[in-house]
């Protein structure tokens, strides 16, 4: 998406097409070696290559400005209305000045810079990172866009200036490091005023996915499962693990929005304080339980509300210890996030915001969150393709299954977070029984199939729902009808996680990783030669 540019010439401009046409201004100083780079209403200076910066989340950027002017605006309407009802008709009402937000590893300043120049009624941002050419060049850019009244740079550990702040709260924090947040989770719930908004951002999927599931118990306190919900399963651990840290300090939160793109996973979640609430926790987080053959999913939440006031200990498990539909074992995996992923009501509101933005990525935040504003408010989804494999049949059309769901008096909609992904409230067995009366008009070749394989006793199995191919025509949703940008478009040469900053901690003095892991094996083998060396006196 950028190039570099190496000429004798003073300055030159150069156009950087994206294959949608799309394009950004880049001036190049050869004698000074910088690049001018312009996203939004923002222009920074980039004079050494080292300092982070990543074009490919400029989709994260504009949608957080989204997310943040609708909250700004919501919350200045409501911090007024409070401030009124306090005054005595003997006072003058003073209007509040703005929210205060934390940019807690800001790098090179854009996302900072573009806060205070594109969202409404801001009072102060602070613009911190830990690496000292950071910022620098994030001062630099503060001058050059001319936003020093709005934006104030930090050289900050930044777990550490969030509890310098736990009293003096900021009303929006957002973080977005390389890899897992956790480490600054504890800081942030504590030091987001109550009401106040946290924009997360994880990028460790391997982690979340499921390829490591001890790792991500360290990091995130939940054991993640290898699916094919995998992306909706990293949401709701994300989830949890906030959710579990505001839980300490007797807060709860309210997730306004979750999104699974690209690679990564970004929620947007309001943090209030009520001992009552947190003790709702329990009801909204739970376990699952993946069947290791036909990977059917049930869920085991952790609490049940009683019909008064209260919780009581749910009845466990959910499942029996074999698969009803296979007889294999199940895997369980979790806690994870039960609760709601989105607030309606202010994704509603968001989508008419976005309507008028002039975002390079509006078109696709528009098709994304009309997607997500389509989805059920159940937990995970299955995909059409790993169903039909499971049993060994040729795949069918996904209006096909969807229509079928419908005509039998359930529910279905996509996940924001695969193309071909059947969410739905319907039990496990309507679903293999849609499956199964696929299979009797488009026979799988069961002769070839174990006695004990999870194929052969799904198809052998009775059915218990009248089920209907008849196409449906609410089975077709309003953003596909629309031919709304739902998903990633073919990837530029840039698309990616980009490198981990070289600048992110100074360490000038240690020695690199790349030079610790030089001979690393030679090393460790003279290591031992010598702790086996007897010792002269």
């Amino acid at each position: 998406m950028f190039a570099r540019l190496n000429c004798n010439i003073n300055v030159s401009s150069l156009f950087c097409f994206s294959r949608k046409k799309k394009f950004r201004l880049i001036t190049m100083s050869a004698s000074e070696n910088v690049e001018n780079i312009r996203e939004g209403e923002a222009e920074i200076l980039v004079r050494n290559k080292n300092v982070f910066y990543n074009p490919v989340q400029e989709f994260n950027r504009d949608l957080s400005i989204s997310v943040l002017s609708l909250f700004s605006k919501e919350r200045h309407k409501y911090l007024n209305a409070k401030e009124n009802k306090k005054i005595n008709s003997l006072e003058t009402f003073k209007e509040q000045e703005g929210i205060t937000i934390l940019d807690a590893l800001a790098a090179t300043g854009l996302r900072s810079i573009r806060y205070a120049k594109e969202i409404p009624d801001i009072k102060q941002i602070i613009a911190n990172d830990i690496s000292a050419k950071a910022v620098e060049s994030m001062k630099e850019n503060i001058l050059h866009n001319n936003v020093e009244q709005l934006v104030t740079p930090s050289h900050e550990d930044a777990t550490m200036l969030m509890y310098q702040h736990r009293k003096d709260r900021f009303d929006a924090i957002d973080l977005d490091p390389y890899g897992c947040p956790s480490v600054f989770l504890d800081g942030a719930v504590q030091s987001v005023s109550n009401g106040g908004i946290l924009l997360v951002t994880a990028t460790d999927m391997a982690v979340l996915a499921g390829n490591s599931p001890e790792t991500c118990f360290v990091k995130y306190g939940s054991v993640a499962l290898k699916s094919k919900a995998c992306h909706e399963i990293a949401l709701r651990i994300l989830l949890y693990s906030i959710s579990s840290h505001a839980a300490r300090y007797g807060r709860y939160i309210k997730p306004l929005l979750s999104i699974s793109v690209d690679f990564y996973v970004r929620v947007f979640v309001q943090v209030f304080t009520s001992q009552l609430k947190c003790k709702e926790n329990s009801s909204k987080s739970g376990m699952i339980f993946k069947c290791t053959g036909c990977e059917s999913l049930n869920f085991q939440p952790l609490g049940q509300p009683k019909a008064t006031n209260g919780f009581k200990l749910p009845i466990a498990p959910s499942v029996d210890q074999l698969c009803k539909h296979c007889q294999h074992r199940h895997q369980i995996g979790g806690p994870v996030w039960l609760g709601p992923l989105h607030d309606q009501e202010f994704l509603s509101q968001l989508l008419q915001t976005v309507e008028i933005k002039k975002f390079n990525t509006s078109k696709r935040i528009l098709g994304v969150l009309s997607m997500i504003s389509e989805e059920l408010d159940q937990p995970l989804y299955y995909t059409l393709d790993r169903l039909m494999s499971i049993v060994k049949c040729d795949t069918m059309p996904i209006m096909t299954f969807r229509s079928a769901l419908l005509n039998a008096g359930y529910q279905v909609s996509y996940s924001h977070a695969n193309k071909i992904s059947i969410k739905t409230n319907a039990p496990n067995y309507v679903i293999w029984d849609i499956v199964r009366a696929w299979e009797k008009e488009h026979p799988a070749k069961r002769d070839k199939l174990p006695e004990s394989s999870p194929a052969y006793r799904i198809l052998n199995d009775k059915s218990a729902t009248e089920i209907s191919f008849k196409t449906n025509s609410a089975a077709n949703p309003v953003s596909r009808l629309q031919h709304l940008t739902r998903f990633q478009s073919n990837p530029t040469e840039n698309w990616g996680p980009a490198v981990r900053s070289k600048t992110r901690i100074d360490m000038h003095n240690e020695e690199s990783k790349k030079e610790r892991n030089q001979n690393k094996k030679l090393k460790r083998q003279r290591l031992e030669s010598s702790e086996d060396r007897p010792v002269t006196i």
